[in-house]
Order: C-alpha cells, then sequence, then structure tokens
C-alpha cells in the first residue's frame, strides 16, 4: 500500500560551534591513492556522454582486493573499476524506448552486500535512472574484481514500473528518479529514492521479480519543506528555475542505527527516522551558508541573483550545495560542493560538527572538485587502505581533454582521513 506523508513543519536546527579545522580557516589536506580513468560528457567520447557521478564501493566479504567500485556515468551507463582505479567494464544506460523519449541516464548508485531477496543473500547494486524514472538493480558477482567485465549483470525486473511517474508521457518531463540511498532496516533490505526538481522523497521495498531478477515498489513518501519560517518571522524560499523545488540528491542509509541522512542541495542536511513501511519525523541538523539569503531568479541569465542583505541564519560549514553523504566509523561525511570541501558530523547524536578536510593533489594524482557523490567502507583493503576506502566524485578532473571538462573518481585512504579527523 502506499502511504503518502506530508511534513509541514519548523525545522529543528542543530547547531555546532566551529572547531579548531574551520577556526583556522585552512583545511587539512588529504591526497587520494589512485584514481579512476577521465570520462568525457560528448558524443566523441567512450563510452559516449560519458559524465561522471556517484560511486559506490561493494566490498568483497572474503577478499577485500577484490572488492569492485561502481561509478555512474549519467548517459554512459555505470562503470565498474577495481581497487587501483582500473576500469573493469561499463554498462550503457537504456536507449530511449521511441523516437523523441528520454534515453536512460544514470544518477545515483548504492550497494547492499548480503541482502536476502527471494530466500537467499545476494550483493545488489541500485542505481537510479533519472531518464527513464526506474530503479535498475544489478547483480555484483561473487569473485568481485577477478570476473572482470563479469563483476556486475543487469538482474531488473522488465516490468519494473516509474517510481514517481504515472504515465510514460510524464516520464519525459524528467521529475523523475534523482538520489538514491540504499540500506537495511530491521533485517528487510530497502532503498530511497528522491525525486529530481521536488522534495520528495520514495522508500522501496525490495522483492523477487521472477528467475533472478529483482524488483522495486513504493511503500511510502514523504515531502520534505520547499518553504522556511526564519527567527525574524519572514519565510524564506530557496530560488530555482520556475516551477522547480529545491531537491534533494545525496543520501545515506545508516543502517546500525535506523536513519537515513539527505542533502537538501541549497537548505542542508536531514536526518529522518527510517522504518521499513515509512519515514519518521525530518530533522534539519545543518544548514548550508546560504540558508535565508534572499535570491531571484533573473531569466535573462537563466540563474538565481542575490537580492537582498544576508540574514545571518544559514549554517558555518555547508557551501551550496550539500551534496555527497557517507557513514563510517563515527563519522557522517558530506560533500560541501560549494567550496569543494568535505565536512564531517559526529554520527550519532545531535550530529556535531567533526571536522573537514580537501582532498588535494598529489601522488601523481588530481586534486578533487565540486564533487557530487562519496562512499566509504572500512576494514582492512591492502596496504594502500590498511583502516578502509573513502571513494568521491571528482566534478573537475585535469587536464581536461581538448576545450571539454572531464570527470571521474578519486580513491582515498580512510586512514588518512581519520588522521586529520581524529
Amino acid at each position: 500500500m502506499r502511504i503518502l506523508l506530508t511534513v509541514a513543519l519548523v525545522p529543528v536546527l542543530v547547531t555546532a560551534a566551529p572547531g579548531p579545522a574551520a577556526a583556522s580557516g585552512t583545511p587539512p589536506v588529504v591526497v587520494p591513492v589512485a584514481q579512476t580513468r577521465a570520462f568525457v560528457d560528448d558524443p566523441s567520447g567512450t563510452p559516449a556522454n560519458a559524465d561522471a557521478d556517484d560511486p559506490a564501493v561493494w566490498a568483497h566479504p572474503r577478499s577485500p582486493h577484490r572488492s569492485v567500485v561502481l561509478g555512474t556515468l549519467k548517459e554512459g551507463g555505470l562503470a565498474a573499476f577495481d581497487l587501483a582505479g582500473r576500469a573493469l567494464g561499463t554498462y550503457p544506460a537504456p536507449a530511449a524506448p521511441s523516437p523523441g523519449a528520454a534515453p536512460g541516464r544514470f544518477n545515483n548508485v548504492d550497494v547492499l552486500g548480503g541482502a536476502r531477496v527471494g530466500g537467499r543473500e545476494r550483493s545488489l547494486a541500485f542505481v537510479s535512472d533519472r531518464g527513464r524514472d526506474r530503479v535498475r538493480v544489478y547483480e555484483v558477482d561473487p569473485r568481485g574484481a577477478a570476473a572482470g567485465a563479469g563483476a556486475v549483470r543487469d538482474v531488473t525486473d522488465p516490468a519494473a514500473r516509474p517510481v514517481f511517474s504515472a504515465t510514460e508521457a510524464e516520464v519525459d518531463g524528467q521529475r523523475t528518479a534523482y538520489g538514491l540511498a540504499a540500506g537495511s532496516v530491521g533485517g528487510t533490505p530497502v532503498v530511497v529514492v528522491s525525486r529530481r526538481s521536488t522534495t520528495r522523497l520514495a522508500l522501496l521495498r525490495v522483492a523477487p521479480a521472477g528467475g533472478d531478477r529483482v524488483g522495486t515498489s513504493v511503500a511510502s513518501t514523504v515531502d520534505l519543506p520547499s518553504s522556511f519560517p526564519l527567527p525574524d518571522g519572514t519565510t524564506w524560499t530557496p530560488c530555482g528555475d520556475p516551477g522547480e523545488g529545491p531537491q534533494l540528491e545525496g543520501m545515506v542509509v545508516d543502517s546500525r542505527h535506523g536513519v537515513l541522512y539527505a542533502a537538501q542541495e541549497d537548505v542542508g542536511i536531514w536526518r529522518i527516522a527510517l522504518g521499513a513501511s515509512g519515514f519518521g519525523t525530518p530533522v534539519l541538523v545543518d544548514r548550508v551558508r546560504s540558508f535565508g539569503v534572499p535570491r531571484t531568479y533573473d531569466p535573462g541569465t537563466d540563474e538565481c541573483v542575490v537580492s537582498g542583505p544576508d540574514p545571518g541564519f544559514g549554517g558555518r560549514h555547508l557551501e551550496a550545495d550539500a551534496e555527497g553523504l557517507t557513514v563510517a566509523d563515527g563519522y557522517l561525511v558530506a560533500s560541501s560542493q560549494g567550496d569543494s570541501r568535505f565536512v564531517a558530523y559526529e554520527r550519532t547524536g545531535r550530529n556535531r560538527y567533526a571536522g573537514e578536510f580537501v582532498v588535494g593533489r598529489g601522488r601523481g594524482v588530481d586534486s578533487v572538485e565540486h564533487s557530487d557523490g562519496a562512499h566509504v567502507v572500512t576494514g582492512n583493503f591492502g596496504p594502500r587502505y590498511p583502516e578502509g576506502l573513502l571513494v568521491v566524485h571528482d566534478g573537475e578532473r585535469t587536464p581536461a581533454a581538448g576545450d571539454l571538462p572531464t570527470t571521474g573518481f578519486a580513491y582515498v585512504s580512510w586512514a588518512d582521513v581519520l588522521d586529520e579527523l581524529d
């Protein structure tokens, strides 16, 4: 049964004093250990129109060195890499089903190892196809990276319905599945998906769909606020293109604590209790610095421009957009995309600020700018990653391919991050 919960609330704002890194104004730098190849968002690229966006890591349960890193490439589909950043294979997004229809466009990916589906445990990767408004499902081969191009295979239910759209014509309006996070609630695998250009989140059940296919279905939805009461008695609405709301993309399910963290790009980070059948009350745990700043859409430039003074109600740590989220050890890590930093918060309690870092250049590897997605796994993954691996999207890979911008993914030793945060 589909349950609709619409939230109209005064957000609970949790604010923490800045720590030493914020006070100094010079975040510590960690240097990547490796990086993937660069991708070009152009028909001349291989694959064509490949724009790297969001990573996820499948940790091999017995042989960590055979773990697999996945990354979405939008119209370029899905890519798989080993722990050295070498490409294992690429898996195309679906073609447009008819002339004039939107093709598949893979936006976010997340993985669940040992998900119990159809009476057996399976390692599954879930991908939001924002082009076709579906969740596509891939199964990870037990051999991991040793399987080469066979590291993942598509097991999506061929009868999969759109997540948010009522008709295929509505799909082509592109208010479609956007951000995505997977997790487990009380042993039940779940997927959370956000809707592009709106504030809606959907909680999806995972179920077998005949043979070895896997499907998803909507169990519940929640609409987060699009306008916010301010302490001075006014109401602030984040500026966007006409008819578009302040969307969410970066998300992570903290399965250990039964919580979803969701980044509303122009607003901040929400914490939402998560059950197998629905959402709890959203709490806004941090705001972007520009929270409350009046902006007006300028049709001449197709941009939002500041139209009044900053009332001072924003947070201290996040520069919009608030983007990729991941959890590990005692930390929630968020991408502060506007200034290319990563901000860490305590994983529990009031999610107090715990530090920050940037990913800089070194070891023959590029720095990371304007990161969309991030995913960390902990454990001993070999001498390069003795305490775990953090993979982040790099929105500005240099050098560019001529005059064409390039993107990719960077691998960071989690031990290096812990050295800075601890």
